[in-house]
């Protein structure tokens, strides 16, 4: 499942730049599951978690019975929306490098439970589409500042871990929302829907509560050891070209989510044998396996080199993922069922294993005193492929069968295969400048 990607515990000295050693234990050997700022972290995401997986549950079917707006309309909103999640992500970075990530992200929580709760009542397509947008565009910048203040308050030496056990806790909020919000279809009733809706809205309230507890420091000033660097550092995020090449290769492989979310779902229903209830067995087993082993995928990620090959092997279990699905199409009901099991399991395996991977290089290639623009830019990436993956599996892959799923494999495997090789490159832009004067070459 989809998630956000949590004292000043900075390293002493660090200047933003990568080191290519392993990363040290963090001080005092302390966990992150006995961190109380983890433990604060993990408190806001479960109650946000909870009202999105509520949310995500009764949405649709209040959009279109409960308000009464087509589908056609309703995609339309939803994908002008997507649009708008694609251009807020950077300045959200901006602002949050600027403010700091915590009032950042108490304005885009007081704004988001606003438009959320306009849901309940938007009887006019004008609002509902200016609605969605803002709903879009607020999740997005949210992930982007949620981004940051990991960086900000988290130790680089524990960070990845943390990160893999506010995920598991973010999609065990999301399992809890989505089994309420199945209640409330079961129901049926205008006024549960609209409760389901308000109370989405409220637990963006409730997170702040959690939040007051969470260190509010702002981005580092850029160190006065960098002036060797500084030949060789980008002018901003967007002109760093091999960040951004991370940043694309990273947006590719998280197209994975839209295989699980969209593409399988639809394959089962329209082209398999298989019974159409195991549509929601092979997303909750997807929920229950990140749960589990999210944490540990994250143990051997500590530095650039073991990250991208993390993320390379997380990339080539997605590609054979795809190349499973596909054999699905031409069996019984029983074998069909037992090789979409399989296909979601080699994907939940790709998907933990390249998150644990992308984390730590979206934030080691990242200089310390811009993590919120480069996180903006990093999170642009998987807005892309958000809004515009669910265009390319629909027309581009299923409807050519096996010969679509394998092209996608295969987008899957290159971008695997060369995150190690760019990623180095990221890295060496971050060498010491020679001294002036000295020669470099014959």
């Amino acid at each position: 499942m989809t998630t956000a990607p949590p004292s000043d515990a900075r390293t002493p000295g660090a200047t933003g730049r990568p080191s290519p050693a392993p990363l040290p234990p963090a001080p005092g050997g302390s966990s992150p599951r006995t961190d109380p700022v983890v433990r604060a972290l993990a408190v806001l995401l479960v109650i946000n978690a909870l009202g999105n997986g509520l949310f995500l549950t009764v949405s649709t079917l209040w959009f279109t019975h409960g308000l009464g707006y087509s589908a056609s309309k309703v995609g339309l909103a939803l994908t002008v929306a997507g649009l708008c999640g694609i251009l807020a992500s950077f300045p959200a970075g901006r602002a949050a490098d600027r403010y700091g990530a915590k009032p950042a992200l108490v304005a885009l929580h007081l704004a988001q439970a606003v438009a959320m709760a306009g849901f309940a009542v938007a009887r006019s397509y004008p609002a509902f589409l200016l609605l969605a947008c803002t709903v879009t565009a607020g999740s997005r910048a949210n992930s982007t500042v949620r981004s940051t203040l990991y960086a900000h308050s988290l130790p680089a030496t524990t960070r990845t871990p943390a990160l893999g056990l506010l995920r598991a806790v973010n999609n065990v909020g999301i399992g809890a929302g989505a089994a309420l919000g199945t209640t409330v279809v079961a129901l049926g009733h205008t006024g549960a829907y609209q409760a389901a809706i308000m109370i989405n809205a409220a637990t963006f309230l409730l997170a702040l509560i959690p939040l007051r507890t969470v260190p509010a420091h702002l981005a580092p000033a850029p160190a006065a050891a960098d002036d060797e660097h500084r030949g060789k550092r980008p002018a901003s995020a967007l002109r760093d070209g091999p960040y951004l090449a991370v940043t694309a290769l990273n947006a590719i492989v998280n197209m994975l989510y839209v295989v699980l979310e969209v593409a399988l779902p639809l394959w089962l229903v329209n082209y398999t044998h298989a019974p159409r209830p195991l549509v929601g067995t092979l997303l909750v087993l997807n929920t229950t396996l990140v749960v589990v082993l999210q944490v540990r995928a994250t143990r051997h990620t500590g530095d650039l080199p073991t990250a991208a090959r993390s993320f390379r092997t997380g990339g080539l279990l997605t590609a054979l993922a795809c190349a499973t699905a596909a054999t699905a199409a031409h069996h019984n009901p029983a074998a069909a069922t037992a090789i979409l099991l399989t296909a979601v399991l080699l994907l939940t395996l790709g998907e933990v294993t390249s998150q644990a991977g992308s984390w730590t290089l979206g934030y080691a290639l990242a200089p310390d005193h811009a993590q919120g623009a480069y996180q903006g830019v990093f999170q642009t990436g998987v807005s892309v492929t958000q809004a515009l993956g669910p265009v390319v599996v629909t027309a581009l892959v299923l409807p050519h069968g096996a010969a679509g799923w394998c092209t996608l494999a295969a987008i899957f495997a290159v971008a695997a295969l060369a995150m190690p090789a760019v990623s180095r490159r990221a890295e060496r832009r971050w060498a010491p400048m020679p001294p002036a004067g000295t020669r470099t070459g014959p």
